[in-house]
């Protein structure tokens, strides 16, 4: 399998990368970090001519460690996993469940990245890389992150179903700016493979999903809405407001007009849908219809 399972046996859409575009991706990476590197020591070698052989020697090592060890740390951390190779080659770093990277996960990779490229060229790193079924070097696996290909062909893209039409606008008043991208991802992925999970797994990850949503907005869906069906109802609306910024006028001095929110009123179920469950809920979602 290809794909990405996370823990709730959920299949993501991300494709592990493999060896020849890893490669390359590191390729460029070393190229701009030895660059800088050897910059920064030519600078440092004139700036301390004038200093002992201890101080220099301390002054060389400090510029090895920033430059070819915590600057890549430091620039996987802010860009999520995407450094200047693997931005290049359409490449990014995320967790197993296909998460955004945090400066742990960076620092595990970059201090395993020490002796798996720097110190043996890179002979360690590939050999893992080719025995591994998902491309992983050993960083990888101490770190729990996995390298995945951002650019797949259009073809293979799944569309995220709409939602249902009882929930069109109703979100229109609902701040999503405290959203984080990687649970956006997140819920696109789910609500594009949704049918092809086993229900009881699906209802779970949705309304663990609609949870984080609901922490994230600040505010409750309406009663009686499913967490899938709340799920697609967000989702479809973020992509109405950037449509709608993507389309609207450029001229300058034009007043907006006002915008009326409609208020939420509670949702009835349709005739035959399933309203009760036995045993206690952990969650406030209704099951779906």
């Amino acid at each position: 399998m290809s794909g990405v399972v996370t823990g709730d046996a959920v299949v993501l859409g991300l494709q592990p990368a493999r060896l020849p575009s890893r490669a390359l991706a590191i390729l460029i990476d070393l190229v701009v970090v030895w660059t800088v590197y050897l910059l920064v020591t030519f600078g440092l070698a004139v700036a301390t001519a004038s200093l002992d052989e201890a101080a220099m020697a301390a002054v060389s090592i400090a510029s090895f460690l920033l430059v070819l060890v915590g600057a890549p740390i430091a620039v996987e951390t802010l860009s999520h996993g995407r450094s200047l190779g693997k931005l290049a080659c359409g490449l990014r770093v995320v967790r197993d469940d296909g998460g955004p990277i945090r400066f742990r996960h960076a620092l595990v990779r970059g201090a395993m990245g020490v002796v798996e490229i720097l110190m043996t060229f890179g002979v360690i790193a590939c050999i893992a890389s080719l025995v591994s079924e998902r491309g992983r070097r050993i960083g990888d696996v101490f770190a729990g992150t996995l390298v995945v290909r951002e650019r797949i062909p259009a073809a293979r893209a799944l569309a995220v179903p709409p939602p249902p039409p009882w929930l069109v606008g109703r979100f229109a008043g609902l701040d999503l700016s405290a959203v984080p991208e990687g649970l956006w991802l997140e819920i696109r992925q789910y609500l594009t493979r949704a049918r092809e999970l086993d229900p009881f797994v699906g209802r779970r990850l949705a309304e663990r999903l609609a949870d984080e949503l609901v922490a994230r907005t600040g505010t409750p869906p309406p009663p009686g809405v499913p967490a899938d069906a709340f799920l697609a109802g967000v989702v479809a609306e973020r992509q109405a407001r950037d449509s709608r910024r993507a389309f609207a006028p450029s001229a300058e001095g034009l007043a907006a007009a006002p915008v009326v929110v409609p208020p939420v009123a509670p949702v009835v179920p349709a005739a035959g849908a399933v309203a009760e469950e036995s045993g206690p809920r952990a969650t406030g979602f209704a099951p779906p219809a």
